[in-house]
């Protein structure tokens, strides 16, 4: 990646600041006012706008769109934290809006990361050691905390808090203003405060070319573990035995298997 500074290329206002130890590829664009810090790198064709603060120990992908007021690579707001040298990393073509926040990781996993196709609202907030998947969306003003993991082609609603080391599954919905204290399953809708399901994300799973199979076997999954009498052990055992050995399906499973701090219901 070539390292380019204010005086290589127009697409840097002559007002934004960059450390020389930055690295950034063909095509980026800074807008007025911006700070890179040290240990920043951007990829190509990567726009940056206007009053952008990208602090430090950074990684951003190619063709990401950063808009007006985002602070990205801050110190993360843990008491814990000491200073170590820790990193955030955001993958290729995510769109991150105005006045988000985006915090390094801390020595407990060592980074933040946003995946690729991501987008993140105005006022979102991505704390430390958070992990996001690709084509991850989130509302404005969704507030995660502390070691948030959440799949690919999740979409949370506005207004949303997250409390730390919670999980939200692949493909599930979360609808706006509902207050996440537990993990939620993948291929789910949830919503509420505190949060409830409401069923399978049918309707984005069939977007998503889910075929009417796979659909059809997780919602018998779905039935299992929230309309019956069964709990989650028995209802694992059942599973295992009566459900179709099918990818989805093994996903599902295993989300409540590693499930530390319970699941919603």
């Amino acid at each position: 990646m070539a390292i380019l500074k204010a005086s290589d290329t127009v697409g840097i206002h002559p007002s934004a600041l960059i450390d020389p130890s930055a690295e950034l590829g063909e095509g980026v664009t800074v807008g007025p006012f911006s700070i890179i810090g040290p240990g920043v790198r951007i990829g190509a064709g990567t726009r940056i706008g206007p009053q952008v603060l990208i602090e430090r120990d950074t990684t951003v992908g190619v063709d990401c769109h950063i808009y007006k007021g985002a602070v990205l690579g801050t110190d993360p707001q843990d008491l814990k934290y000491a200073g170590e040298p820790t990193r955030l990393v955001v993958g290729d073509r995510t769109v991150i809006r105005e006045y988000a926040t985006l915090n390094r990781g801390t020595t407990k996993l060592g980074y933040t990361e946003v995946g690729s196709d991501c987008m993140l609202m105005a006022y979102t907030h991505v704390a430390h050691d958070c992990r996001l998947g690709n084509h991850v969306i989130l509302s404005n003003a969704v507030n995660m905390a502390g070691h948030v993991t959440i799949g690919d082609w999740v979409i949370v609603g506005g207004l949303t808090p997250i409390h730390q080391f919670v999980r939200i599954g692949t493909h599930a919905f979360v609808g706006g203003g509902s207050r996440v204290a537990k993990d939620i399953p993948p291929y789910v809708k949830a919503a509420g405060s505190p949060v409830q399901l409401y069923g399978l994300n049918s309707v984005g799973l069939q977007r998503r070319g889910f075929s009417e199979d796979v659909r059809r076997e997780l919602k018998r999954a779905y039935r299992l573990f929230f309309a019956s009498t069964y709990n989650t052990t028995q209802a694992l055992a059942r599973a295992r035995d009566e459900l179709r050995d099918l990818p989805e399906i093994e996903v599902f499973l295993s989300f409540f298997d590693e499930s530390e701090r319970g699941v919603s219901v």
